[in-house]
């Protein structure tokens, strides 16, 4: 997967003042040296015969992949997705030839990726740039079931609780084909996953899913919200599916169990275990206007890989917290490093509550809604080191909009929504965004040597 992004000293984040969910926000700071993300994608056709599967031409940086399955249903294997968004100041973004970017994470030497297999998403940037494969064929179906009680895990549970609403889905179109994975939410088929994994639906391409018990469905496309990277399937003609049981995603804790399950490089029903690392981790997803995305992430260490895009995150009873979208892997030409193309035991999950809302709209009315703030910002950086973020500097503010009732100007630095504290526009958007509209919520804003709060009520925007 050959990154491409913003020029050299340049940072984007998404803005929340954009109704289409492209960020105005942008921010000045550059970002840390060799640090770039991408998310993960489908798995992609398999490599001619002779050939290195993982080879891929030296000296490019990978972006962020979401976990990704296989270019094709028999042939699972790695793809690539969009890679995440950098903050960077206005104009100051190079034309990107495939949809790529960094992501602010204060480590050097890392790449997000989206994780989708295969080629799923057309013009995306993959976590490998050549496909690869797996046995040579398609794994078939598995049912998870716990065979001695007496030496059980809490992943063991776990895992034959959540596996049977837990699918792979397949998506072919004339440019790409690729897989990801998707959590069941009804009986009569309606399923969640990433927007990365389904976007090559929306221009006449076929999407298939195959449940943990084997049956392959035909399926269409029942809505997205790509400021969110989800997106919501139906199956035809199912019946009698087994519905995810989703937890309270803003009582997860870090050192919680975390169970990963899904289609990485196209082998379903993967179980990998691990913890929560982190909670409310802002990450950017995207590199254009057109498809930044930004979410309040849970961070954990179970393995995801290509493939478990749109997969589940689920506790130690079974119950979702999260859905898998991205995972951060090691950048080329990182000093003492070396290029990973998997994982490295940093994920990114959506919030379950988030993903439940979102999903809940998408079913109801063929699309979602988001909290807005109104205004455009970009990171303010430390003056004595431009890559330490002291806050959100608001650029520009909407008229009539949330910040402005509150008395938000240009030139006001936030640096905290509710107990948060914010540190850069990447940061803004992602906390806004993990609120629903109507929220109320207090910024704390700087304005030259004077701090406040401002109490706003978030505004609606789709």
């Amino acid at each position: 997967m050959s990154e491409h992004g913003y020029g050299p000293g340049a940072e984007r984040g998404p803005s929340d003042t954009n109704p289409g969910g492209n960020p105005p926000e942008h921010g000045s700071a550059e970002p840390a040296t060799g640090a770039t993300t991408a998310r993960p994608e489908a798995s992609s056709s398999p490599s001619p015969p002779g050939t290195d599967p993982y080879a891929r031409p030296t000296g490019q940086q990978y972006a962020w992949a979401p976990p990704q399955a296989p270019a094709a249903p028999t042939y699972p294997g790695y793809g690539g997705h969009p890679g995440l968004a950098q903050e960077v100041a206005p104009a100051a973004v190079a034309p990107a030839p495939r949809r790529a970017g960094r992501l602010r994470l204060g480590v050097a030497g890392l790449v997000v990726g989206a994780l989708v297999g295969g080629g799923a998403g057309a013009g995306v940037v993959t976590l490998l740039d050549d496909p690869a494969t797996v046995g040579g064929s398609s794994a078939a179906a598995q049912s998870v079931v716990i065979q001695n009680p007496e030496s059980a895990t809490t992943a063991t549970a776990a895992a034959a609780k959540a596996a049977p609403s837990v699918v792979t889905i397949y998506v072919a179109s004339s440019n790409s084909s690729g897989s990801g994975s998707g959590v069941v939410l009804t009986d009569d088929g309606y399923v969640l996953t990433n927007n990365h994994v389904v976007a090559e639906a929306g221009d006449g391409g076929a999407v298939q899913v195959r449940t943990s018990d084997g049956t392959l469905y035909d399926a269409s496309l029942v809505g997205t919200d790509p400021a969110s990277d989800l997106a919501v399937v139906r199956l035809d003609g199912a019946e009698g599916l087994t519905p995810a049981t989703f937890a309270d995603s803003s009582e997860v804790q870090v050192g919680d169990v975390a169970v990963a399950i899904g289609a990485p490089l196209g082998l379903s029903n993967t179980v990998t275990d691990g913890i929560i690392s982190a909670t409310n981790r802002a990450v950017a997803l995207g590199s254009t206007a057109d498809d930044a995305t930004a979410i309040d992430a849970l961070q954990t260490d179970a393995a995801i890989n290509p493939g478990n895009s749109g997969g589940a995150l689920v506790n130690g009873a079974g119950e979702v917290i999260g859905i898998n979208t991205a995972i951060a892997t090691v950048a080329s030409g990182v000093p003492g490093g070396q290029s990973q193309s998997g994982n490295i035991g940093v994920g990114f999950a959506i919030p379950g509550n988030h993903a439940q809302r979102i999903a809940e709209e998408i079913i109801q009315d063929g699309s979602a809604t988001r909290a807005f703030l109104g205004v455009s910002a970009r990171t303010a950086a430390d003056d004595r080191n431009p890559d330490v973020g002291t806050g959100a500097e608001v650029v520009t503010v909407e008229p009539g909009s949330a910040a402005a009732d509150a008395g938000i100007q240009a030139g006001d630095v936030i640096t905290a929504v509710d107990d948060r504290p914010v540190t850069t526009s990447t940061e803004l958007t992602a906390a806004v965004r993990s609120n629903a509209p109507g929220d109320e919520v207090g910024l704390t804003v700087r304005r030259g040597a004077d701090t406040r709060t401002a109490e706003v009520t978030l505004g609606s925007t789709s």
